[in-house]
């Protein structure tokens, strides 16, 4: 069997890519001046920007989370005072997840961070390069999320 360098596996790529990303993001958000914004709850804090007010369910899905992290991940949000519960008018059982003012206000600033960390990153990748990485990623979480719901099954 052939050796294989941590730097040959993709997966390690990735993995590392992140957990670096993660911790730049996290030292770029204390510095702007929002340091309860977390690198995790991106993937909340962008889909509630687009679309306040959305229930858990359908804001884990859009925000690409499985519903089993969720809880945890909305409970830190809460604490950190980005956003808040409310009962859905509409289902006595369900609940609403809003934005609170503090959420509403970092948006900016924490949209100038990602975007600055992300082009230090990126710098030398052309933007040809860059949208072929997003294709590659898209399809690749596209596979294992089908491999997974077909494990399932």
């Amino acid at each position: 069997m052939p050796m294989i360098r941590p730097h040959d596996c993709f997966y390690y790529l990735i993995s590392r890519a992140t957990l670096v990303a993660t911790s730049v993001l996290k030292m770029e958000f204390e510095a702007a001046g929002v340091p309860e914004v977390r690198p995790a709850y991106l993937g909340v804090l962008l889909t509630l920007w687009n679309e306040d007010r959305l229930g858990s369910l359908e804001l884990g899905r859009r925000a690409g989370l499985e519903p089993s992290s969720m809880t945890s991940l909305v409970d830190r949000m809460e604490r950190d005072e980005l956003i808040r519960r409310e009962a859905d008018p509409g289902d006595r059982r369900a609940q609403r997840i809003c934005l609170t003012p503090t959420g509403k206000r970092c948006q900016q600033k924490v949209l100038e961070v990602v975007d600055c960390t992300l082009a230090k990153g990126t710098r030398g990748v052309s933007s040809k390069e860059i949208s072929r990485t997003k294709e590659i990623l898209q399809h690749f979480l596209t596979n294992l999320h089908e491999e997974k719901r077909g494990s399932h099954e």
